[in-house]
């Protein structure tokens, strides 16, 4: 797409698109009953909807309030499902090509292609360069106090603006953004949110990439983390990005940010990563234990079949392969027999 983006919104508003976002946003959730009312009579739905785009009078519905407890309680607010298939739509085919090609390299969440595994890998690799040039150096880790619930509207308005100058795009974002009147905080539960959370942070990554000038920098999410050779620079570093965070962002770090030496490895993305080995954190094997108890009761109540409950801790494989824990891996396959 080009540098700016204008007269984009009716060209991309168009049946076949709102139905492409609605096979997508179902994907996987079929079962589901509103999605299973919707599939009844989509052909009607999606006309609905593209009449209510192109008119502009389109308004989004409200929230339903539900909270999860892991990792750690967090407030998830779901919205309609014809309003999540509005934010497929506006990410997939606005969003997301106008703005990840200007992210940084190093930023990885919500990211095809990317991701919490390579992301882990690529820190561990610069770890060991590090290593390999200074022998002993410096890790800042850094953690945004309450990310979601801070993220300034106006601020993150402002910035999208920059980039978009299409109107009527500029109409439906609005929409979506300020669905609740609220100044601050993005509904964790929305597709749109993880990407308005990666443009908001992008302003950091690029202050850190390009006035900084700081080689060795990863962010997933609100999760950062930087190389430097001493620790007087991670300390000087450390200081401008508060500054920047305030003053342009309204934004903290919170109390986990600190500045330690290498050998005591990093945690990030729910691992203990050194040099030379890449560890799942206790918490995160706790966590996967507490499932695998959850799902043999299952077996035993003759609920699920032992082929189902792997196929199901199957999806969970991926975050412990990469590291270096095979005798957990089969301990916990084993254990459905």
């Amino acid at each position: 797409m080009p540098k700016t983006i204008r007269n984009k919104y009716y060209e991309y508003l168009t049946y076949e698109k709102l139905l492409e976002a609605h096979k997508k946003s179902r994907k996987g959730k079929g079962y589901r009953k509103e999605i299973i009312l919707f599939n009844l009579k989509q052909e009607e739905y999606v006309m609905w909807l593209l009449e209510k785009l192109q008119t502009k009078t389109y308004k989004h519905g409200g929230y339903s309030v539900f909270y999860v407890t892991e990792p750690k309680v967090r407030k998830i607010e779901k919205s309609r499902y014809i309003d999540r298939i509005v934010h497929r739509w506006l990410v997939d085919n606005f969003l997301e090509p106008a703005f990840v090609p200007q992210f940084v390299i190093t930023s990885y969440a919500c990211l095809k292609g990317r991701g919490m595994h390579k992301a882990c890998l690529d820190v561990q690799k610069a770890m060991r360069h590090c290593k390999t040039i200074w022998n002993e150096y410096y890790i800042l880790k850094m953690d945004v106090a309450k990310y979601f619930d801070n993220i300034n509207k106006e601020i993150l308005f402002n910035i999208i603006k920059r980039k978009i100058k299409d109107k009527d795009l500029l109409w439906i974002i609005n929409e979506i953004l300020y669905a609740q009147k609220r100044e601050k905080g993005l509904e964790i539960g929305n597709y749109t949110s993880q990407m308005f959370a990666n443009i908001y942070l992008n302003e950091i990554d690029k202050y850190i990439k390009h006035k900084l000038k700081v080689k060795w920098y990863f962010r997933y999410l609100d999760d950062s983390a930087i190389l430097v050779k001493t620790k007087e620079e991670a300390k000087e570093i450390l200081e401008k990005i508060k500054v920047y965070l305030k003053e342009n962002l309204q934004l903290e770090l919170n109390k986990k940010t600190q500045i330690f030496k290498n050998k005591q490895g990093v945690n990030f993305c729910g691992y203990k990563i050194n040099e030379y080995r890449l560890k799942i954190r206790d918490k995160g094997k706790r966590k996967l234990k507490k499932k695998v108890k959850v799902l043999k009761e299952k077996i035993k109540q003759g609920k699920i079949t032992s082929k189902d409950a792997k196929r199901y801790l199957a999806g969970h494989m991926g975050y412990i392969k990469i590291a270096d824990t095979y005798s957990l891996e089969s301990k916990l396959f084993y254990s459905l027999k």
